[in-house]
């Protein structure tokens, strides 16, 4: 950051001369007023010389090329946009924000890039120890110049930071805070978003969506649009909306992440193929996109090509040590009868999920997987209560819950959790797969084969687990029993006569009600959606 000029102290005022003596030649103007004069004595100078060009033309003089930005200008544009920054742009951000802060410790705006450049990288790091980098320079920056007086983009780095945390309550209080105090500013909405769908409140979401799209539109609002459509099983709607997000991407991390998103969206079709050629071309735009190399671990692994995930996995535990990755790789070592390794990945999970815990990091999402499918599943249904509790309901959390009680041997309680994780319409294959064992379980074998059969449709590789587990389910129950149940076969002449009347006339049936009725989809507020009809 260049240093702002120090404007020249006003000269005083020159003393008037005494009467009878010769006046004085006033004062030359300072050195302002010569270099703004000289300036508009050239700019005419240069008008004279391109009037005289005219009469007298030559060969066109090619433009100078704008000077390249460099990585610190690369970064400011990126946050300026809302888009993310490389991670070597965003080094180089910090580095140059924690120099300037050294020498200008009241420039609030300093520290609030600072603290919000600091969350990002503990996020795309896994290192949470810069969290509390994070923290500390956005309250010197509040500390310098308060929210009220207009030090907003401080309390969105909050809010931010507090995302990145999984603290969603606290997420939503910063910002809607921003909202009401700069209703017109598009940085709050993304802060919501993420905090609205963390504590499933998906309406909200939906609407946060919408309005981030009218007031910054572009790549960001794609991108945010496409996950919302995701989200409420609007596939079709995802795939063409992350595609035109990749058309229109103008950075190389721009374009790694709207590439990852199509490799998302192909992964949870069952498309593990296509994953992989998404995953690959985000690689070659962004070398260091880690979670790209992680998708690729998953695609490979379902593609049978062992060696590689592996590689990949590895690769990226060692670079980006996510709790949720590392428990990937320990099921995928388990899937292969490579218990000392698995062993090995689940006590690195654990020594994860405490540093985490210490540095302010919920990490109980994936604690309670963990605990329900290789630990105690008593302690993972405590875990997950907790979260239910403290109003963080979102679809991925009912389904933690739900399984981790039928883990318990609690099935009764845990189905209305495990059909909660599906009513937003995600169509998540292991959502499917719990409701379905848990619907098993309860006796309810007509429910329980359908989500089966949707788990292993939606995407047949969903865990190196739990997917054969799937499989074995649906084999054991069979298929259904001809004829269907007896008590929608049609009563007989006899008993139809002896029949008691009923208490009001019965309308004629159409076709079409016959036929059944025609489903309807939901969109974001309630109503019907047309949407839906393409996915």
């Amino acid at each position: 950051m260049d240093a702002m000029p120090q404007q020249n102290p006003e000269s005083p005022a020159s003393p008037l001369p005494p009467e009878g003596a010769t006046a004085v030649s006033p004062p030359p103007p300072p050195m302002r007023t010569t270099l703004r004069r000289a300036a508009f004595g050239a700019v005419a100078a240069g008008v004279l010389v391109a009037g005289a060009l005219v009469a007298v033309p030559d060969e066109p003089q090619e433009k100078a090329a704008p000077p390249t930005p460099g990585p610190v200008a690369r970064a400011e544009a990126a946050a300026a946009a809302g888009s993310p920054a490389s991670l070597s742009d965003l080094t180089a951000l910090i580095g140059d924000r924690q120099k300037w802060v050294e020498t200008h410790p009241s420039d609030a705006p300093a520290w609030a890039a600072l603290g919000t450049a600091y969350a990002q990288w503990g996020t795309r790091s896994a290192d949470a120890s810069y969290f509390t980098r994070a923290e500390q320079a956005l309250r010197r920056s509040l500390a310098a110049r308060p929210g009220e007086r207009g030090n907003t983009e401080a309390w969105a780095g909050l809010g931010a930071l507090a995302n990145a945390r999984n603290d969603h309550l606290a997420a939503k209080k910063w910002g809607e805070t921003v909202r009401a105090r700069a209703p017109k500013s598009w940085t709050a909405y993304p802060v919501l978003i993420d905090a609205y769908n963390g504590l499933g409140e998906y309406e909200a979401a939906a609407k946060a969506t919408e309005t981030f799209g009218t007031l910054r539109g572009g790549v960001p609002a794609l991108a945010r649009t496409s996950q919302m459509y995701r989200d409420q099983g609007w596939r079709e709607d995802a795939l063409a909306t992350a595609r035109e997000a990749a058309d229109h991407a103008k950075t190389p991390a721009e374009k790694a992440g709207a590439l990852h998103r199509l490799g998302d969206l192909a992964w949870e079709r069952g498309e593990p193929a296509e994953a992989l050629a998404q995953y690959d071309a985000a690689l070659r735009t962004d070398r260091g996109h880690l979670v790209s190399r992680a998708g690729r671990a998953r695609a490979l692994a379902a593609l049978d090509r062992t060696d590689e995930a592996l590689a990949d996995y590895r690769t990226v535990t060692a670079k980006l040590p996510q709790p949720e990755v590392v428990l990937e790789l320990g099921e995928l070592y388990e899937s292969m009868g490579l218990d000392g390794d698995a062993r090995t990945q689940y006590a690195k999970l654990r020594e994860l999920l405490d540093r985490a815990q210490a540095a302010g990091v919920n990490e109980s999402l994936t604690e309670a997987r963990f605990e329900a499918d290789h630990g105690d599943p008593e302690v993972a249904v405590e875990l997950m209560q907790a979260e239910w509790s403290s109003l963080r309901r979102s679809a991925a959390v009912a389904d933690a819950l739900g399984w981790a009680l039928h883990r318990a041997g609690r099935s009764e309680e845990a189905v209305q959790y495990a059909e909660r994780s599906l009513e937003s319409g995600v169509r998540d294959a292991s959502y499917a797969y719990h409701l379905g064992v848990i619907e098993s379980a309860l006796g309810q074998d007509g429910p329980a084969r359908a989500r089966l059969e949707e788990a292993v449709r939606t995407n047949p590789d969903f865990s190196p687990l739990g997917a054969p587990l799937a499989e074995k389910a649906l084999e054991s129950l069979g298929e259904p029993a001809p004829g269907g149940p007896a008590v929608v076969r049609p009563p007989s002449a006899g008993t139809a006569a002896t029949a008691a009347p009923s208490p009001e006339p019965v309308p004629e049936k159409t076709e079409k009600a016959q036929a059944g009725p025609e489903p309807q989809a939901s969109g974001p507020a309630g109503g019907a959606s047309p949407k839906a009809a393409a996915s």
